[in-house]
């Protein structure tokens, strides 16, 4: 693709670069990109100009590493109507593996992204988290998102999306949003999946597994058994040990496909090698986990693998560079929705209708409460939405209200009937405050997080 056919992306919370690869190999250029681990950053920088040909000192200008919310780190109105602004903002806040402190997590930094957008008005937003912030428990937060980019003037929408759908071998589930200017948003349309079923773990990994010597006749039976796609792959973070290939059901579920998920190997078996201790079979190597999350052979074809070698090299420890590839986007997921936005922005093919006057309601409580300066007791909510056509039962309220009171300042009043009346304050989440405890609490805790 011409210069003058790309379009300019600002990637916030880039690791090492699998969106980045899926969004260049899309046609954005990286005006910039935020990193706040240091050996990811040297990474990206390594590759962008060995990989994606840019001139070492742009390579070097165009990765910044530090705290993405430091304003020390880079100036957003230096980027004000880029094209594009994306980012895998961190997961443990919602992850099922985690506390699920949501706005209450220093790492969150999903709601600070949704201003920032506000801030540099981007033609497009394209943010990208785990499965757990699809669930009841960020209802509420989800739709203070929709909402908060609505005042924006964005059109915004929420889709889980499968990596298996595109081509990567591996069942990991990522909840995107995409949010877009009402000129471009009509043209966007979801990515397709792709016409092929993903290579099996065996089939994907059968040469690497064999490049060291271990016998053809050991490498074909194990390439049968792993006749299936890899469970999620886990990078983890600081806060844990070293690098293995995720929890306990996720390992059991590596051991039926013939891999030992206790360790990350430094190399792939030689000559003569069988497994020990009851071990269902050998461990991966970091080249064979950057396979399967999608690194190499972005479009899937088994031919096209032994040419398709990104040759993306990898900087730091063993344990440093299974948690760079482990918690990245996979690059052909990032290139499939990439494409999409860049044909909006392009405003290629036949616009949809938008229903822009329908405001999407995914937590009929906080739409009710948000706003409001009376308390309102449960009888009182459950009436107010039994009015709007919403049957909610008590606990079913409660429930909701609990949520809430998680993310945001719940105020209540008891009434002389004893009964309580709640008000919905403010949002906890950071979202760029001077002196939001986030600031102390990332301070405290910066050499843990990743």
């Amino acid at each position: 693709m011409s210069a003058s056919e790309q379009l300019e992306v600002v990637e916030i919370c880039a690791g090492a670069g699998g969106q980045t690869l899926g969004l260049e190999r899309a046609g954005f250029r990286h005006r910039l990109a935020v990193e706040l681990d240091r050996n990811a950053a040297t990474t990206l920088r390594h590759n962008l100009h060995a990989v994606l040909g840019y001139s070492q000192v742009g390579a070097e200008e165009t990765v910044k590493v530090g705290d993405v919310a430091d304003p020390g780190v880079w100036d957003p109105a230096d980027h004000l109507d880029i094209d594009l602004l994306a980012g895998g903002v961190p997961c443990p806040p919602f992850s099922i593996a985690g506390k699920q402190l949501g706005a209450n997590d220093e790492r969150d930094l999903f709601a600070w992204a949704v201003e920032l957008c506000g801030r540099i008005k981007p033609k497009a937003l394209l943010l990208e988290n785990v499965r757990g912030l699809s669930a009841n428990r960020f209802a509420a937060y989800r739709q203070h998102v929709l909402d908060r980019l609505r005042e924006h003037d964005y059109i915004a929408e929420w889709r889980l999306l499968h990596a298996n759908d595109f081509g990567v071998s591996q069942l990991r589930p990522r909840f995107v949003l995409i949010a877009l200017r009402p000129e471009y948003a009509g043209y966007f349309f979801w990515p397709e999946p792709h016409p092929k079923e993903p290579l099996t773990v065996g089939e994907l990994l059968k040469d690497l597994m064999g490049s060291r010597g271990w016998e053809p006749e050991q490498v074909d039976n194990w390439v049968q058994k792993a006749d299936g796609i890899a469970p999620t792959i886990v990078g983890g973070s600081k806060k844990h040990g070293g690098a293995d290939l995720g929890p306990t059901r996720a390992k059991r579920a590596w051991a039926e496909l013939g891999v030992d998920a206790m360790g990350v190997a430094n190399d792939p078996p030689a000559e003569g090698w069988r497994p020990l201790d009851g071990a269902p079979g050998p461990k991966l190597t970091t080249a064979m986990v950057a396979r399967i999350q999608g690194w190499e052979g972005i479009e899937g074809r088994v031919e096209a693998l032994a040419r398709m070698e990104f040759g993306w090299d990898f900087q730091g420890r063993k344990t440093s560079v299974y948690r760079q590839i482990g918690n990245a986007f996979p690059p052909p997921v990032a290139k499939a929705l990439g494409e999409s936005i860049r044909k909006a922005l392009r405003q290629e093919g036949e616009p949809r209708t938008l229903l822009e006057s329908t405001e999407a309601v995914l937590d009929p409580v906080y739409k009710l409460l948000r706003g409001r300066t009376r308390p309102l007791s449960v009888d009182q909510i459950m009436a107010q939405l039994a009015k709007s056509g919403t049957v909610m039962e008590q606990p079913d309220v409660e429930r909701h209200l609990s949520h809430l009171s998680n993310d945001f300042a719940m105020m209540t009043k008891v009434r002389s009937n004893g009964a309580v009346a709640y008000s919905l304050g403010d949002f906890k989440a950071f979202t760029g405050q001077d002196d939001h405890q986030r600031h102390d609490l990332f301070t405290r805790h910066r050499a843990k997080i990743s």
